[in-house]
């Protein structure tokens, strides 16, 4: 616990910086200020309900596919965006939950998911891993894809090039060891890319993934305000972005267990990302 509220602490120090916008070079992109777990200031109130979510800085195009379940990929390429939607036949969605595992919320999201037969994608920080390694076990049990979100979660554009490959080649270690085999994915804190993020996330073997819906649980708008910035931005091809971490998730947990079920009943498929192999 102690770990975990000094974690918390240090990404309240950087998410000042990053909502300013981090500023890469030539092909870096803007900052998505959506992952921001913890604020030093009182957070902004969220849009009304019913109100259709507008997605964050991202506007990409889907470049996401599918392989055969359990197919080793070759190294991925060197992109100069990240990933924002995932293609695939149907009303297809992902959900991704950043920042975890944290043992007070993760487990309840894990509950709800294995409820309604459904996976998720979870980044998580490697010095949360370090100290609640039965979470990834369990995800791997349940069929879960973990991906890498750094170690402490720092804003990685203000970094040298050495310490973004500590940050996110410490990360996979642990969730090898804990999960079973290292992260295919990857997503920037604060959704702060920039050239060396994606050079060193392939040459990890990693995709970088980012999102397309984000509920901004993290300013604890409110559950019913989370539910229908889900149920308002859902789409076939949409990314999903929650928190199960980074400081009171509550709000995420219940909101889950109220929009988990209406996308089911709407015809949506929520599944996890697979990289094409080739």
């Amino acid at each position: 616990m102690q770990k975990d509220q000094s974690l918390t602490r240090r990404r309240a120090l950087l998410a000042g910086a990053a909502a300013v916008g981090a500023v890469g070079t030539a092909g870096a992109l803007a900052v998505g200020l959506g992952d921001g777990p913890t604020r030093p200031v009182a957070p902004a109130p969220g849009p009304p309900a019913h109100r259709p979510l507008r997605p964050s800085a991202y506007r990409l195009q889907p470049l996401t596919g599918y392989d055969a379940p359990g197919a080793t990929p070759r190294r991925p390429p060197v992109r100069s965006e990240p990933i924002l939607r995932m293609s695939g036949r149907g009303r297809t969605m992902l959900l991704t939950f950043d920042d975890g595992p944290d043992p007070r919320y993760t487990p309840d999201i894990l509950d709800t998911l294995a409820k309604y037969d459904v996976r998720a994608t979870f980044f998580v920080c490697g010095e949360m891993v370090d100290y609640h390694k039965d979470l990834l076990s369990r995800m791997a049990d349940e069929g879960h894809v973990v991906g890498n979100h750094t170690w402490s979660h720092p804003l990685l554009t203000g970094l040298t090039r050495r310490r973004i490959r500590s940050e996110m080649e410490r990360t996979s270690e642990v969730v090898e060891q804990a999960y079973g085999e290292p992260p295919r994915w990857f997503r920037a804190p604060y959704g702060a890319w920039n050239r060396a993020t994606f050079q060193l996330g392939a040459e990890l073997g990693m995709e970088p993934l980012a999102w397309t819906v984000d509920t901004l649980d993290w300013t604890t708008p409110g559950t019913g305000t989370i539910v229908d910035r889900v149920e308002d931005g859902a789409a076939p091809g949409v990314v999903v972005l929650s928190h199960d971490a980074g400081g009171d998730r509550s709000q995420s947990v219940r909101a889950l267990r109220a929009y988990l079920p209406e996308l089911l009943d709407s015809g949506y498929h929520l599944t996890v990302p697979r990289r094409r192999n080739v």
